[in-house]
């Protein structure tokens, strides 16, 4: 997984807290990637890390999602789900309220989906 992910780490005992933030969400990534699981679930997995590691998890999850995996993720970025996600569902108060695809996955509508408001006609 250090070499898959490319993990710059000095070796496989050294404590995942002395690594970069990015590297240590790759580990997170890489603890869940081993147990084989068709559904992948993340909370915004590119918060706080460099722009580089960012692009190696969203590869990361495209070649998943090609694949067959389901990945399902929040994400508080909305340029990351335009950028990443065939699909964007939107819940307010508990429910699906409104589901964007291809070119009606805007900000725009990710915003006016996420307070509730009527769609953009």
């Amino acid at each position: 997984m250090l070499r898959t992910l490319s993990i710059h780490a000095r070796g496989a005992d050294v404590p995942v807290a002395t690594l970069s933030g990015g590297n240590q969400q790759k580990v997170v990534i890489a603890k869940w990637l081993l147990t084989n699981a068709n559904l992948i679930l993340l909370n915004d997995p590119t918060r706080g890390i460099d722009v580089g590691t960012k692009q190696e998890i969203y590869t990361l999850l495209r070649k998943l999602a090609v694949l067959g995996k389901g990945i399902l993720f929040y994400s508080t970025d909305h340029a990351e789900l335009i950028g990443c996600c065939d699909r964007v569902v939107i819940l307010f108060e508990g429910r699906i309220v409104r589901e964007l695809a291809g070119d009606d996955m805007t900000e725009q509508e990710i915003l006016r989906a996420a307070f509730n408001l009527p769609k953009n006609d």
